[in-house]
């Protein structure tokens, strides 16, 4: 069966604040990430589909069910919409065992009913034999799933989650993320989620909203909204390492040949603008493949002569600095480093295939 979809149109202003608008946001099944910097908007427009802020002005619908209508004065709570809510710090009650507040917002069953929902809902969770302790006895992932059993325990027809990985350490943020796909995925209940980390917003989100300034500026398959922003301020928003003012010196038979300074960059036409002639050239650094300088074969149509600037340890990866005749930025294994011998000065070949060009045409912003 299909699930509802929620279609938000609204805004929220706080006084002396900004206004927070959700405009033509539709959202269907599987996971969706709202994404952005902090301050743009994401947990706003997310308290607000719950149900725990009220917008001054528009609607929300889930289906063919009015949960806002601002103009008409109708504003359904979070229990009549459905939905389960697990916010950043997880908000388990310090005093109640795991099995208590997991019960917590079950108190209109009978006892053993919900004694029975409970122990399920904790032995699919793999929190079995948990029920009695506290929540400071447990770990971080532990804590966060006693607050995923108690938004689904209520079986609720949307999750959302706000910053669901940020109290934990890197570690265990790491493991816990891959469990949490897939916990979401079995089962299989729409979910809304608040992040400002993109490789978790491409492990876990199905759908990404990037949210700027308060609105959403671009919606799509995560992966396509990461490698294909659609202005500017999404590339900046979506950290795209390289970002270069370029103009469009030929296009013939689908590609076309960009001009950076003196450096010649060839990328897909895909839907750029046949009139457009200024734009910006965006590289992400994970798509720039470095070879020994002397290195003759190769496919990609972009191969530049380099010389390296600099390299920054980010936990396993290398981030590399590159003069190209422009600033180019690659991304690396440790491995690979040392395999090509890399240091300040070092000469090298950098690759990227054209369809790894992402041009995006002034008039866009």
């Amino acid at each position: 069966m299909n699930n509802p979809i929620l279609t938000a149109n609204f805004s929220k202003q706080f006084p002396d604040g900004p206004e927070i608008v959700a405009e033509d946001l539709r959202i269907g099944g599987g996971i969706t990430v709202l994404f952005g910097a902090s301050g743009s908007g994401k947990t706003t427009i997310l308290r607000c589909l719950a149900g725990l802020e009220r917008p001054e002005k528009g609607s929300i619908l889930f289906g063919a069910e009015s949960w806002l209508d601002a103009g008409n004065n109708l504003f359904l709570s979070p229990k009549k919409r459905g939905v389960g809510f697990v916010p950043q710090d997880y908000a388990l009650f310090p005093h109640l065992t795991v099995a208590r507040n997991v019960g917590y917002g079950l108190k209109e069953l009978p006892a053993t009913e919900r004694a029975a929902q409970v122990a399920g809902t904790l032995r699919w969770l793999g929190l079995a034999g948990l029920e009695h302790r506290l929540p400071h006895e447990l770990s971080g992932g532990q804590q966060q799933r006693v607050a995923l059993a108690r938004a689904v325990v209520r079986r609720p027809r949307l999750l959302l989650f706000d910053e669901p990985l940020a109290a934990l350490d890197t570690p265990t943020r790491l493991r816990v993320r891959g469990e949490l796909r897939q916990l979401l995925r079995h089962l299989g209940i729409p979910t809304i989620l608040v992040t400002h980390d993109r490789l978790e917003t491409l492990a876990l989100g199905d759908e990404v909203v990037v949210l700027h300034d308060g609105r959403n500026v671009q919606q799509g398959a995560a992966p396509d909204v990461f490698s294909r922003p659609m202005n500017l301020a999404v590339a900046e928003i979506t950290a795209v390492e390289t970002i270069l003012s370029g103009h469009i010196f030929e296009t013939r038979d689908g590609l076309v040949t960009v001009a950076v300074g003196a450096a010649r960059m060839i990328a897909l036409a895909g839907d750029l603008p046949t009139d457009a002639r200024e734009v910006y050239v965006c590289i992400r650094a994970e798509d720039v493949v470095l070879m020994q300088a002397d290195t003759v074969q190769s496919s990609p149509r972009n191969r530049w002569a380099a010389t390296v600037r600099g390299l920054a340890r980010e936990g396993p990866l290398v981030r590399v600095s590159l003069d190209c005749g422009f600033p180019l930025t690659a991304l690396l294994t440790q491995s690979a480093c040392e395999e090509l011998g890399l240091h300040a000065g070092t000469p090298v070949t950098a690759l990227v295939k054209a369809p790894q060009v992402h041009l995006i045409p002034l008039a866009a912003e």
